[in-house]
């Protein structure tokens, strides 16, 4: 069997999972596997790593290093039975860790481009796997065009690029991200959220993603992106804002902001979105108002821990719990999650 097919039909059992991610080029292997039987018992594991709280929302802005993998169907029901409280607080403690991570990721890639940077200005042109990267980096970031980025060999041309690049790849305030996904994504309980992984909304052409259950014929064939993990749903979210021709004034805020040393705002950049709705000015007031009722703009300023990567899954009982832990330890001394591990990446 499929080992991705097969382990994608666990995820859809989870209620909330985890797993480590890459670093610039290479990855890191987890140091241990948690598996949780339901959403008390993960919040349990969030409190023992001082992981938990409304309260204290702005003296935890060290964030595990966990990444939320999979939505299970059975979210839906469980958090109507929830109060309101803490199924905001279980969205919030399990968002948080894929933005943070996301910008680590963000960091360093500005990191490696300034370093080529440094070198051009030297005289030294990149060469081998950084000339590959910095071709990858400008289709990807839609600087260029895989036939034009290929074709480039000055070194000024390869400056203004970097530039671009720099400009577009940048960090975005965890607060906004959280309040978009809480927005969109009804606080992680929607259809496309659970079927697809889909936090932020984002739609697709084309025959492609989840069809919503009524189509607005002036609106076109859209339908909503799915994803794999809920991961990937970040990374597109970070490239949409980082790419699409609607968003250049949420990217010249930042730009601003960036050029005075002021800190990444969340209430500011959000006035950069009045396209990311048709609502408009609307949506933004919206989104501003439940950023900063939930507190969310305390998070801006988050960071990773400095601790060992881990990989923790949902299961719905100690017998699956055991078979999953298992499966893992398989997938492990085989190489499988290596290959698993190494689809988790920004770009």
């Amino acid at each position: 069997m499929d080992f991705n097919w097969e382990l994608k039909c666990e995820m859809k059992n989870l209620l909330a999972a985890f797993i480590l991610a890459l670093c610039t080029v290479s990855f890191v292997h987890a140091q241990e596997v948690l598996v949780f039987t339901g959403h008390q018992e993960s919040i349990a594991w969030m409190e023992s790593i001082d992981w938990w709280g409304e309260e204290r929302r702005a003296d935890q802005l060290k964030v595990p290093r966990t990444l939320l993998v999979g939505i299970s169907p059975k979210w839906q029901e469980e958090a109507t039975q929830m109060p309101v409280s803490v199924k905001k607080e279980f969205f919030y403690r399990c968002l948080l860790p894929l933005v943070t991570h996301a910008n680590w990721m963000v960091r360093q890639r500005r990191d490696w481009l300034r370093a080529r940077e440094a070198e051009l200005k030297k005289g030294n042109g990149p060469q081998g796997e950084n000339l590959k990267n910095l071709r990858r980096f400008a289709v990807v970031l839609r600087v260029k065009t895989e036939e034009e980025a290929n074709a480039i060999s000055d070194p000024e041309t390869w400056l203004e690029i970097i530039a671009e690049l720099n400009y577009r790849l940048d960090e975005i305030p965890a607060g906004l991200a959280i309040g978009q996904a809480a927005y969109e994504s009804g606080w992680g309980t929607s259809r496309f959220t659970v079927e697809g992984n889909a936090l932020f909304g984002q739609w697709t052409y084309g025959g492609e993603g989840m069809a919503p259950k009524q189509q607005r014929q002036e609106l076109g064939d859209h339908r909503i992106a799915s994803y794999a993990w809920p991961f990937d749903s970040v990374r597109g979210y970070f490239l949409n804002l980082s790419t699409h021709p609607a968003y250049e004034d949420f990217r010249k805020l930042r730009a601003e902001l960036r050029k005075a040393g002021e800190p990444l705002d969340s209430l500011i950049l959000a006035d950069g979105l009045t396209s990311y709705s048709e609502r408009g000015q609307e949506y933004v007031d919206s989104l501003k108002k439940l950023i900063s009722s939930n507190g969310f703009n305390l998070a801006d300023s988050a960071m990773p821990r400095d601790e060992p990567l881990a990989f923790a899954l949902g299961a719905e009982s100690d017998q699956a719990a055991q078979a999953i832990t298992e499966r893992f330890e398989v997938m492990k001394k085989k190489g499988e999650f290596d290959t698993f591990v190494s689809q988790m990446r920004l770009e």
